[in-house]
């Protein structure tokens, strides 16, 4: 049986994007960004043309994804989260590669990529299932 974190980049490798949360002035605040994993690691590219980077480097993030708007109960849910201190990188070329192609335009501008780094320091997996599978064993 795979531990929580294993299950969780498992999960996580099975929907390309999320939301990071943390805080900017003091205010709570969620932003759209793409993932991969990596030796243990989620890596992330958001656009930097919106400043919400410099809220995440250096602090610690919450990373979440799920594929609760796609599946239904019957073909079972999860979501996933990451909880850690988040890092600015420079991905390799074989990373940039599992990221895929960028956006051309975010909101009418031109997307400027900025990779960040989450170090995983607590996970949790919640899976929704019905009454009749009582364990998501596609998942597993």
């Amino acid at each position: 049986m795979p531990t929580d974190e294993q299950l969780a980049f498992e999960l996580l490798r099975r929907t390309d994007y999320g939301r990071v949360a943390t805080s900017m002035r003091a205010l709570p605040f969620l932003a759209a960004a793409r993932h991969i994993v990596v030796d243990g690691k989620v890596l992330l590219r958001m656009h930097k043309g919106y400043g919400y980077h410099q809220a995440c480097v250096g602090s610690v993030v919450a990373y979440g994804a799920d594929n609760l708007n796609v599946a239904s109960a019957k073909d079972g849910q999860w979501t996933v989260q990451f909880v850690g201190v988040c890092d600015r990188v420079e991905p390799t070329n074989a990373e940039l590669e599992l990221f895929g192609p960028t956006p051309h335009y975010v909101d009418g501008e031109l997307f400027d990529p900025v990779y960040l780094r989450i170090e995983p320091q607590f996970t949790t997996v919640h899976t929704l299932h019905t009454g009749h599978d009582r364990q998501l064993q596609h998942i597993l």
